[in-house]
């Protein structure tokens, strides 16, 4: 449709709707609305219904030329309104609260999950790439860490001595693994490196210690975040399983809406539905499985102490969510229980 006939459609449509009734005989005025639950308390039985197709063009013609229907109204003036109130219409759900932001836990949970994955895999490279030259070491230090920081000190096996000793314990924190280092260099069936090779494992060794650090600041961050999002959750199942939960639901506010029987089973969606579908046994827990209380509890119990904790976590996270000064008092307290 043109403007110009868009223009005359509005017109003719607001003289019928809006004509000014006479003095001995009335005339009925339509009523046009676009939602229809908003018009169910101002309709009457006789009034005629509206269609909504030719209400929604009297309504999108008003929005388009309303700077020349009111007076004193320019179109710049319209546009400046129009754009403040999608302004303030935007900073009213986004709800600027610097101390309830839940999507920085959930960018930094996701984080940390993809940060354990990498420095898993680049720790098994490390393993493989030096365990050419000294493939003892390995199994006298298993944790990955220390490993990639113990590779970076030696480097040439052949050139351990008796003077790294000390500092080989402060690194291990054990003086027995130290002294099994240090004889099985001299020992090693491993085979000879040269000095590049050495440097680049050298090198790749300091960007996995690097990365492990940056893992224990931002858990710490972390922690304290979820200490101020939410406390009572924190303090009830932990802050890594509480931000798990956050994250897979979206936010803390969908969370809180959650009932307890589907926080329960958060995270085993598509065990839910496979079982369902082949009508077997649902399962009794999800991301909820990883709290203490279900790890340490029988086999027999787990399911109702899942039910249990669910029900406490989703009451929990209400408090958090909609309470104006969020404690971690509940969490403890039924924690204590």
């Amino acid at each position: 449709m043109s403007m110009p006939s868009l223009k005359g459609v509005l017109h003719r449509t607001l003289s019928c709707c809006w004509r000014p009734t006479c003095r001995h005989k009335k005339k009925k005025a339509l009523l046009g609305v676009l939602i229809q639950k908003l018009g169910l308390p101002y309709r009457r039985a006789e009034d005629p219904l509206s269609d909504r197709r030719a209400v929604a063009e009297v309504l999108r013609g008003i929005r388009l030329h309303f700077h020349s229907l009111v007076k004193g109204l320019t179109a710049q003036s319209a546009s400046k309104a129009q754009l403040g109130l999608g302004h303030s219409y935007s900073r009213a759900k986004v709800k600027f609260n610097i101390n309830r932001v839940d999507n920085m836990i959930i960018q930094s949970i996701s984080l940390l999950d993809q940060l354990d994955k990498d420095i898993n895999t680049f720790s098994m490279r490390v393993r493989e790439w030096y365990g050419y030259h000294f493939p003892e070491l390995i199994k006298i230090v298993p944790d990955n860490y220390t490993y990639c920081r113990m590779a970076k000190y030696i480097g040439n096996r052949k050139e351990l001595a008796e003077e790294k000793l000390e500092e080989m314990e402060e690194i291990l924190m054990d003086g027995a693994k130290a002294q099994a280092v240090l004889d099985a260099s001299r020992s090693s069936m491993g085979m000879d490196i040269s000095p590049i090779d050495l440097i680049n494992i050298e090198s790749f060794s300091s960007r996995v210690i690097s990365l492990s650090e940056y893992r224990k600041g931002l858990q710490e961050y972390l922690r304290s975040k979820m200490n101020q999002v939410a406390p009572s959750l924190s303090a009830l199942i932990g802050e890594v399983v509480g931000a798990r939960l956050i994250s897979h639901a979206g936010s803390l506010t969908n969370l809180a809406k959650y009932p307890a029987s589907t926080v329960q089973i958060l995270g085993a969606e598509k065990a839910l539905f496979r079982a369902l579908k082949t009508r077997g046994n649902t399962p009794k827990y999800g991301l909820i499985f990883h709290s203490t209380f279900i790890g340490r509890a029988a086999a027999k119990n787990k399911g109702r102490i899942s039910r249990y904790l669910a029900n406490k976590c989703t009451i929990a996270s209400r408090i958090d969510c909609f309470s104006g000064n969020p404690t971690s008092v509940f969490g403890e307290k039924t924690k204590n229980k």
